[in-house]
């Protein structure tokens, strides 16, 4: 008898094993929570003493994982959020203008990565922001739902998942006006730690004190996300990613290409049940370095899925993964390109201790009109102060042409504002960073080297395929822009051959740099005339118009009209237009209202009206 109750017993132990290991998901789920605009800086985290306090992602990193050094690799959100879907870096695939004027596809044989999950099982949902910079077709298939209603929750019965939920309440946006009514108000304007290169006013330190309190608002969301996996008993089959969408977001942050705009947070909560796929025990802090390429290929390895070869990221999370391979990472690649209607091209560089700014249009100055971002009151005042000259250098800094190159210390000047480029000491350091980010652009290549309106025209949208049958090319580029960092003398040469070649992106070039050397280039003013009358290249004859002008060797308000009226194409408009508002802003060059008017291309839908109504704005408030 007792003999049949032990052999029951087992049994029962034996069945209940069973269907304990046959009711196991197979796959984790992964659930992605956002917060916008966000960077490091804001959270106690990252920042003990000043950073807003967010117990419920706190908990989510006593029981997983901190990443140190997390970056986004584009300072905007649809640059960003390009890169995390495709995987792929998007200035290859030419998704990194914010937003696109005209969308472009996806890398041949690649998917957006959930399409993946979706095809081995996964219930793939996302609410609800997308923001993609490719085309309406390259998303059929990928959610099983996108709005603003999908939940995980409506999956089928044990059917694993892959949920992204976005969040607003950091947006810029919520800096437009006070703090609203449902936000508790828990930060006090006189203790806030304010950034050097702000001025410290009373609205700057109240948008300080505001953004703090929306982190903690929103930390309550996160909160409610993670409950409702616990309240499912879900909570130890599900990894969650906490990570901000970029940096930002008072001035100089959101928009840059500098750390203050791509370090984020970056939690992810490790499930009992998978921990054994994480390299380090819950509560570690990471120090190697994590980027939004790996993304994807960290979200397929913990799956269990194939990473596509075309996906440029590595995994940091999952099979293979070692903690060994992951403190050895040291790099993290960024780069900013049009915001809007601004027009620009930075690539940032970060390794080890050490961040590294190449600046290929350095007379772009940062504070340089964008209808967007002015609309926060913050905005409004830096420059108000800065025109005034009521700005210290540093503060002011933001309203002056840059170098070409600026290289700092992170661990000595978290905020990039002590530049050690021209710094004997540091040499070794710059050209190392130097090198690095030349096999970068080139490796990539880097399609920002021609510029927008050409690439659209030339590249039917297929950005990797036009990269690599123009690479040649687009690394001579490379080089005759990278003359810039010589003295002028050694690059004269350089700079007079690209001036004299057939390719129109070579003359494009010489001329950027001509801008870059400033007076000291004055002996290119001959040609640089000639070239801004009659050259065949509209764009061309823009950078030559913007050399004179910028130099103050002619007036060059008729010659950028005369270039305006040509022109026919609204993404080439606007491009041109980004000259006439250097031009007005930096050397206040004055544009005619009734010619404006007049104007065949002031009819353009898109971004052109807001370089016109600014450009009304501007003549309105000098008559």
């Amino acid at each position: 008898m007792k003999s049949n109750y032990i052999k029951g017993l087992l049994l029962l132990i034996t069945l209940c094993l069973h269907f304990s290991v046959f009711a196991q998901q197979k796959r984790p789920n992964v659930v992605w929570i956002t917060t916008e605009d966000n960077s490091a800086n804001w959270y106690r985290l990252y920042n003990p003493k000043h950073g807003a306090p967010m117990p419920n992602v706190e908990k989510l990193a006593e029981n997983g994982l901190v990443f140190n050094h997390a970056y986004s690799n584009a300072p905007v959100c649809s640059a960003a959020r390009s890169t995390i879907i495709s995987g792929v870096y998007a200035p290859k695939t030419g998704v990194h203008f914010h937003r696109p004027q005209e969308k472009v596809h996806m890398p041949k044989g690649l998917k957006m990565f959930p399409k993946y999950l979706r095809e081995a099982g996964y219930y793939t949902t996302n609410n609800s922001k997308q923001d993609y910079n490719f085309t309406k077709q390259e998303v059929k298939g990928v959610w099983d739902e996108s709005s603003k209603k999908a939940t995980f929750r409506n999956r089928k019965p044990n059917q694993p998942f892959f949920h992204v939920q976005n969040f607003m309440d950091t947006h810029e946006s919520k800096l437009f006006g006070p703090l609203n009514k449902n936000v508790e108000n828990i930060s006090n304007a006189e203790n806030v730690d304010l950034f050097p290169y702000h001025p410290d006013t009373k609205l700057f330190r109240k948008k300080y004190a505001q953004y703090i309190s929306l982190n903690h608002h929103v930390d309550k969301r996160i909160g409610s996300i993670v409950k409702q996996l616990e309240e499912d008993g879900l909570l130890e089959d599900t990894f969650i990613f906490h990570y901000g969408d970029h940096g930002g977001v008072l001035p100089g942050g959101k928009g840059y290409a500098h750390n203050d705009g791509l370090q984020v947070a970056m939690v992810v909560y490790v499930p009992e049940n998978w921990k054994h796929l994480v390299p380090a025990p819950k509560g570690s802090r990471i120090d190697g370095f994590v980027e939004f390429i790996d993304l994807s290929a960290t979200v397929l390895n913990l799956a269990g899925l194939p990473i596509p070869e075309q996906i440029d990221g590595k995994p940091f999370l999952g099979k293979g993964v070692t903690l060994e391979d992951l403190n050895q990472r040291d790099e993290a690649f960024g780069y900013a390109d049009r915001f809007d209607e601004k027009y620009d091209m930075v690539r940032f560089l970060r390794k080890g201790k050490y961040s590294y700014w190449r600046s290929y249009q350095p007379f772009n100055f940062d504070g340089l009109h964008n209808f967007y971002r002015y609309k926060q009151p913050a905005f409004k005042e830096w420059r108000d102060l800065a025109q005034k000259g009521k700005l210290q250098d540093v503060q002011s800094a933001f309203y002056r042409p840059r170098l070409p190159e600026q290289l700092y210390d992170l661990e000595k000047d978290p905020h990039e504002i002590n530049n050690l480029a021209n710094d004997p000491s540091y040499k070794s350091v710059l050209l190392e960073m130097r090198s690095i980010m030349q096999k970068r652009v080139k490796g990539l290549p880097d399609l920002s080297f021609l510029p927008e309106p050409s690439f659209l025209k030339l590249s039917s949208g297929d950005g990797v395929a036009f990269g690599k049958e123009n690479q040649i090319r687009i690394n001579k580029l490379v080089d005759i822009a990278d003359l810039q960092l010589l003295p002028f003398k050694k690059a004269k040469k350089g700079i007079q051959k690209a001036l004299e070649s057939k390719d129109a992106m070579e003359r494009y070039w010489a001329l950027i740099n001509l801008s870059t050397y400033g007076q000291e280039a004055s002996s290119f003013y001959k040609i640089a005339k000639e070239m801004a009358l009659s050259d065949a290249d509209l764009l061309v004859r823009t950078r030559a118009v913007e050399f004179l002008g910028l130099t103050g060797a002619t007036d060059p308000k008729s010659l950028i009209l005369s270039v305006l009226d040509q022109c026919k194409d609204p993404v080439e408009t606007n491009f041109i237009l980004n000259t006439v508002v250097l031009l007005v802003d930096a050397k206040g060059m004055e544009i005619d209202l009734q010619t404006l008017n007049n104007a065949h291309w002031a009819k353009f839908e898109g971004l052109v009206p807001l370089r016109v109504k600014y450009l009304k704005t501007r003549i309105k408030k000098n008559s």
